[in-house]
């Protein structure tokens, strides 16, 4: 059969809601970056004029005990008919969530009840029993990457920022690592499908940045659950990361562009690793590859204080990138708590610089 390249485009298209989202958080987005997702919910709320709602009810979607083999996925159906069965009672209809695992954990119980509707029904009646509760299925499930992406234009009209280097007019580089349980596990679920996934680099392009591509621009980040929650397997997690770290590396990117908590967790921190274990350092003049989520860049781009988004929890120092992109920033606040006291300045590793 002929390959009809502009079919296969269209095909790689999804329906994302325009408004009202049921938002569910993510439990490692919370610890690991715990900005990101209050930044998120601003801009959608509060710059884009949104109904979303945050509900305090909710749970963790238990996406990582089950792809640990902790918990059988009997116990994650219910879990997220009770998700969905608060969506219910909150009045919507539309569900966003905010970690790539949870959005693949939706994806595959929607798609088992849609094939096996009796696995559904096993789903409702626990939960009934459990909790007393009922559901609706929600009429459009995306990533919070996907609004933002959906928004992209929107936000480059409020823009405060560009991804240009402000010395030289030069679009920044950016390489993007879209999260596995995104773009692959679904493929059709997300925008541009798994080998040529559109929901960061559309944020470059209409951000003023260069995507670039590499080799290993699609590979694991490494995280593999098991491979990290396992101390004795993590070694097969930095490797993975570093294998990505090696290829983009003669690219000379300014910083790493990314949707999926634990891969923005692991593509920052496995460079202080490896700076450790092997002196080696990835970026320039000693400093490491940011490694940025697409709420902290649109949070950027729309002119949030950098230590508002949480940057200065990022083990790889982001004042380069500030400094080129010329965003304003204090230095002095950048490790201050809320009440404006210094909360305590981190130890500097030994290879890879802080500023």
């Amino acid at each position: 059969m002929e390959y009809n390249r502009k079919e296969s485009w269209v095909e790689a298209q999804k329906d994302i809601a325009g408004d009202r989202y049921y938002f569910a958080r993510s439990c490692i987005r919370q610890n690991f970056f715990p900005a990101a997702e209050g930044v998120f919910l601003k801009i959608i709320k509060d710059i884009l004029g949104k109904d979303i709602y945050d509900d305090p009810n909710q749970t963790t979607c238990t996406g990582i005990a089950y792809h640990s083999g902790i918990i059988p996925f009997e116990t994650i159906m219910t879990v997220v008919g009770r998700q969905f069965a608060l969506m219910t009672e909150a009045g919507y209809e539309n569900f966003v969530c905010s970690c790539v695992t949870s959005f693949g954990i939706y994806t595959e119980v929607l798609e088992t009840w849609k094939h096996f509707p009796e696995k559904e029904e096993e789903a409702r009646q626990a939960l009934l029993r459990a909790t007393g509760r009922t559901f609706q299925i929600p009429k459009n499930l995306v990533h919070s990457s996907d609004l933002i992406y959906k928004f992209r234009k929107e936000i480059a009209a409020k823009a405060k920022y560009r991804l240009v280097d402000g010395q030289t007019g030069e679009p920044l580089k950016v390489v993007d690592h879209v999260g596995c349980h995104y773009a692959k596990i679904f493929p059709e679920k997300g925008v541009g499908g798994a080998e040529f996934p559109q929901v960061l680099v559309g944020l470059v392009d209409e951000w003023g940045g260069a995507q670039i591509d590499y080799p290993e621009r699609r590979h694991c980040c490494g995280f593999g659950f098991r491979q990290y929650l396992l101390k004795s397997n993590r070694g097969y997690s930095v490797s993975n990361s570093k294998l990505k770290f090696d290829s983009m590396e003669p690219f000379h990117p300014d910083f790493i562009l990314t949707n999926c908590p634990g891969c923005n967790y692991f593509l920052d921190r496995w460079q202080y690793v490896i700076s450790e274990m092997e002196g080696k350092v990835y970026g320039a003049n000693g400093y490491g590859i940011p490694a940025l989520s697409h709420e902290e860049l649109a949070g950027l781009v729309l002119g949030f204080d950098p230590w508002d988004l949480g940057l200065q929890l990022h083990q790889v120092a982001v004042e380069p990138l500030l400094d080129k992109m010329d965003v304003a920033y204090n230095p002095f606040d950048k490790y201050k708590g809320v009440n404006g006291q210094v909360l305590s300045t981190p130890a500097s590793p030994s290879i890879l610089r802080l500023c």
